[in-house]
């Protein structure tokens, strides 16, 4: 499947930005179960100033604003062949070695509701039962916008139940490390049909499993990933895999417009968030 995806950021500042430094993971490379046809990342308001691969295999540009500024739009667009892995992704590649994925953090550490909820699955393999803990966090926790943030905690999610895709692949994450299975976060895009109100980026779990490798898990939607995802980055939370993260100084308030758009075959989808 061909996805044709634009991603536009837009920050809006009360008063001029003296210093900002931003973090962009924007760039899908070409990888198991998908080849980047074209991308482009473009900035206004701002500087390009490097572009660098992490320790988690991230494609990662660091844009600056130096001087006042009171707006930033940046612009990442391109076309991604994508393939039916059936979740698969396979080996671990990375500088990051696999163990360090077993590691909680502050938004998926291993509290006693997340250990009860993954001692509670069954099944023959490792396999089965992360799809039943697939299954039961997407019938446990209800997809609602607006009741959660990007500092709340899986466990946080799980007792209230409710969240959207992030707070799903946490409760994930951190329940497959209880189980010793090393897990990690992905960011990047879906393409839903008859969903507008899905929101345009998306996140899910890939956990490595003995031999398969990194499996996907998107307990959000209750299936494994396909040829409608694209990934984009990936580490042990949200905050190594955050499309955009950085620092702003000089800023008393700022409003954020986020639009993203996947087409596939003449079939579109778009969103337009604001806050």
């Amino acid at each position: 499947m061909r996805l044709k995806i634009s991603h536009t950021t837009e920050y809006t500042y009360a008063e001029p930005v003296q210093y900002s430094l931003q973090r962009l993971r924007l760039t899908p490379l070409t990888q198991t179960g998908q080849t980047v046809i074209s991308w482009e990342t473009s900035v206004e308001g701002a500087k390009m100033e490097v572009g660098y691969d992490d320790h988690f295999g991230n494609r990662v540009n660091l844009v600056s604003v130096n001087g006042d500024q009171t707006s930033i739009r940046i612009v990442a667009c391109g076309e991604v062949e994508t393939e039916d892995k059936a979740g698969v992704y396979g080996a671990h590649q990375a500088y990051a070695p696999l163990w360090l994925y077993l590691r909680e953090t502050p938004l998926t550490k291993m509290t006693k509701p997340i250990r009860n909820l993954a001692k509670a699955m069954v099944g023959d393999t490792d396999l089965a039962k992360m799809h039943a803990l697939m299954g039961t966090i997407a019938e446990t926790v209800e997809y609602r916008q607006g009741e959660t943030g990007t500092e709340t905690t899986a466990e946080q999610a799980l007792l209230q139940k409710s969240g959207v895709c992030q707070d799903h692949a946490h409760i994930m994450i951190a329940a497959a490390r209880t189980l010793g299975l090393p897990a990690r976060y992905v960011s990047g895009y879906l393409m839903m049909e008859d969903h507008p109100e899905q929101t345009a980026s998306h996140a899910w779990a890939e956990v490595h499993l003995t031999g398969l490798g990194w499996v996907g898990f998107d307990a959000a939607n209750k299936m494994c990933p396909d040829d409608r995802y694209v990934r984009i980055a990936c580490g042990l939370d949200y905050r190594d895999a955050a499309p955009i993260s950085g620092l702003i100084h000089g800023a008393s308030s700022e409003a954020l417009k986020v639009s993203v758009t996947v087409e596939q075959q003449g079939q579109s989808q778009s969103q337009t968030q604001s806050q």
